[in-house]
């Protein structure tokens, strides 16, 4: 007498029938689709055993009804993404919730290296320099209106060049007559040393700190023969063609000081009223 070989599950024989072993029993086709198959997703029925089964994030689908929710394309051999528990293709799901490139107008699809600035959005490849039209990608750039820059171009389009060495001046500087310099630019006419941050006075248009001016243009003290400039609050007494600073505006013989008070030229000398009484 033979052995007997049943379904596990409805215990009828198995010979001469189509069988699948599974958990290491044999169970008949009826049985191993009621027992192990998955439900489709989507037309809730069972997925047979001899059909081609696709499955997403723990749902399974029947080959035909693993479709767009939109379009109704199959998805089977096609690239898709899920967006709230739908199936799209890259098609719809771009069409409904991808931005447009604002220099091509094409769809910026997933995946993609892009930009975004401002609220707009562009393909990394179509977000360019306004000048030499070369893609800025990750570099600094600076807006202009509605265009962009790279900075090497924005600073030799639009940047403030120094008055003397013609070089763009990037940042800081000193601005005199209305003309930018940079610091290291703007120097005595004279000297050369640099007036950033000091007193100077010019002539002829020309900066001079105040040493060289006093040196080059300003008129001799008569007592100690030293530049009489006047900055900084410096007080002088002119008389005639002579000059005195203030403190050395005193009697030649006896040295009081004649500022305010009255005096006579005497030759070279000036005296006071005593000094000139006694002679």
């Amino acid at each position: 007498m033979s052995e007997r070989f049943d379904c596990d599950n409805c215990k009828e024989s198995l010979y001469g029938r189509k069988y699948i072993q599974a958990e290491d029993n044999p169970y008949c086709i009826p049985c191993y689709d009621t027992l192990f198959a998955n439900t489709c997703e989507e037309c809730k029925e069972l997925i047979g055993h001899d059909a081609r089964e696709l499955f997403y994030e723990d749902r399974h689908y029947h080959e035909h009804c693993f479709r767009c929710f939109r379009c109704d394309r199959s998805l089977a051999d096609e690239p898709f993404t899920s967006q709230e528990e739908e199936l799209l293709c890259n098609d719809c799901y771009c069409n409904e919730f991808s931005s447009k490139c604002v220099a091509c107008d094409e769809i910026v699809m997933p995946g993609t290296r892009k930009l975004e600035y401002g609220g707009s959005t562009w393909h990394e490849t179509c977000f360019i320099c306004n000048s030499c039209k070369q893609p800025i990608g990750s570099k600094a750039f600076i807006p202009d209106k509605d265009d962009y820059y790279c900075v090497p171009c924005y600073e030799s389009k639009f940047a403030p060049r120094c008055t003397r060495c013609k070089q763009v001046l990037a940042k800081g500087g000193v601005t005199y007559r209305d003309e930018p310099w940079h610091k290291e630019c703007f120097v005595c006419t004279g000297c050369k040393a640099q007036l950033a941050g000091q007193h100077f006075t010019s002539r002829d248009e020309n900066p001079y700190c105040l040493k060289c001016f006093g040196n080059l243009y300003a008129k001799k003290c008569d007592a100690c023969s030293k530049p009489i400039t006047g900055f900084g609050g410096g007080k002088y007494i002119s008389f005639e063609d002579r000059q005195w600073h203030q403190a050395c505006f005193i009697c030649t013989r006896c040295s009081a000081s004649l500022v305010g008070k009255g005096f006579f030229p005497e030759r070279d000398e000036i005296l006071c009223r005593d000094c000139n009484s006694d002679l």
